[in-house]
């Protein structure tokens, strides 16, 4: 039996009848914990594994791996642990990779990242299939430490991915702060709240000269930072630091969660509808082919820029360059159709550039609820391989179940959680064939 407590404090219990949940540690430093779920009867589909880990959050007990587990999967959801070094989180999954590769009953492995677990995911598999060096380039702000190539994935599933770290980290930038490190001193020409810089409850409207005031002063708090990080790595690593491996890097009002996402959440206009035309997977199984339309409502009417809890991103100096850190143009900018002026290859942060060194089958998946879903087609874009597949589940908010905020009537949106894994499920099919010699 799995037993979940709500924020309400009730417990909500799932049957447990048909799989099967152990709890397995890895031998290294951090006793790293992941939840090992299987269906009771084997069938083809449980030998196929699914790693799912976020790359700032512990998702050992969230209802994906019972989902995919309850469809046939084999799945381990791994924990993971808030900010800190990417590549040390790349090392604990390359533990887990290698506990799935020792098990004769799996023949096949796909990486699952949701959210903030594409960056991981996507950093993982591109070392894997090209070694380390593949992040080692002039251009990055940061090279990748990894010194061998890890065990690869045979596929990827990328499930409302956002932007990637780096790119959520600066979308949640404060420009307001007048001074480095101090959350009480705010510039109100740059407040998001301020009904005379274009904000209003039912939907704002910023006007454009004042987002692209906005977006610049991102930008240059951005380059601030990330001079001011590479400057103390460099005492690091020339022994002058204030510890020998790192030490800490806290920037105020700038914390990643959707509160602190700046005009997202507030201006509809913003990262609203796709490019082209995909597949919308409906709540009752249907699927249409159209344009993406997001079909959220406005949310996030307090800035918690002066408080340390919600507003402080509390990260290490290089926790902040392998995690967070990388390059914007003088164009950078936020359009109702994705986000332009980043260079994608400056930093392995982000899973629209880690996508282009990737070559297994791929899955993008949006959720029409939120505004991450443009991350999909972003994603899709950038990818070299010949087998990759994007499709949107119509209504479903970040966390897969259906925005009721947004419904027009109540269950408009269906199931939309039983229409992702089930989606999810039979493309994952492809790997249930008889396993192949791998490169």
């Amino acid at each position: 039996m799995i037993v979940r407590i709500g924020r309400d404090g009730k417990a909500v219990t799932e049957p447990n009848e048909t799989i099967t949940e152990t709890l397995i540690t890895l031998d290294n430093r951090e006793h790293s914990l992941a939840m090992e779920f299987a269906p009771k009867t084997p069938g083809p589909r449980s030998r196929v594994a699914v790693v799912l880990m976020h790359c700032d959050l512990n998702y050992m007990g969230l209802p994906m791996a019972p989902a995919l587990a309850r469809r046939g999967y084999h799945v381990l959801a791994a924990q993971s642990f808030s900010n800190g070094d990417l590549d040390r989180k790349l090392e604990i999954l390359a533990g887990h990779m290698k506990y799935l590769r020792a098990n004769p009953d799996i023949d096949k492995i796909v990486l699952m990242g949701h959210s903030g677990g594409a960056t991981l995911m996507t950093a993982y598999q591109a070392v894997a299939e090209n070694g380390p060096e593949v992040f080692q380039g002039g251009k990055m702000v940061y090279k990748c430490r990894l010194k061998e190539k890890p065990e690869r994935a045979d596929g990827i599933m990328l499930i409302d991915a956002n932007y990637g770290n780096g790119v959520m980290s600066l979308l949640s930038l404060d420009p307001a702060v007048v001074e480095e490190g101090i959350g009480m001193k705010l510039d109100p020409a740059f407040d998001i709240l301020d009904p005379a810089n274009g904000f209003d409850p039912a939907g704002a409207q910023y006007p454009p000269e004042f987002i692209k005031k906005y977006r610049l002063a991102q930008k240059k708090r951005n380059d601030a930072l990330i001079a001011l990080a590479l400057e103390r790595l460099d005492k690091l690593e020339k022994g002058e630091g204030n510890f020998v491996d790192d030490e800490p890097f806290l920037i105020a009002a700038a914390d990643q969660p959707k509160p602190n996402n700046r005009m997202l959440p507030q201006d509809l206009r913003t990262l609203s509808h796709t490019k082209g035309e995909y597949d919308l997977v409906h709540g009752d199984g249907s699927v249409t082919h159209e344009i993406i339309r997001s079909v959220r409502t406005p949310e996030c009417n307090v800035c918690f820029s002066k408080t340390y809890g919600m507003g402080v991103n509390k990260n290490t100096v290089r926790g902040f360059l392998s995690s967070q850190a990388l390059r914007t143009t003088e164009d950078f900018a936020v359009e109702a159709d994705g986000v332009t002026g980043v260079d994608w290859g400056s930093s392995y942060a982000t899973p629209i550039g880690n996508i282009e060194h990737i070559h297994v089958p791929a899955l993008m998946m949006g959720m029409t609820g939120s505004y991450e879903f443009i991350a999909a087609e972003m994603i899709y874009d950038h990818a070299p391989m010949e087998d990759k597949t994007i499709a949107f589940i119509q209504g479903a908010t970040h966390m897969f179940d259906p925005n009721h905020a947004a419904e027009k009537t109540p269950g408009e949106f269906g199931d939309t959680e039983k229409a992702l894994y089930d989606y999810m499920a039979a493309w994952m099919d492809r790997f249930t064939e008889k396993e192949e010699a791998r490169a």
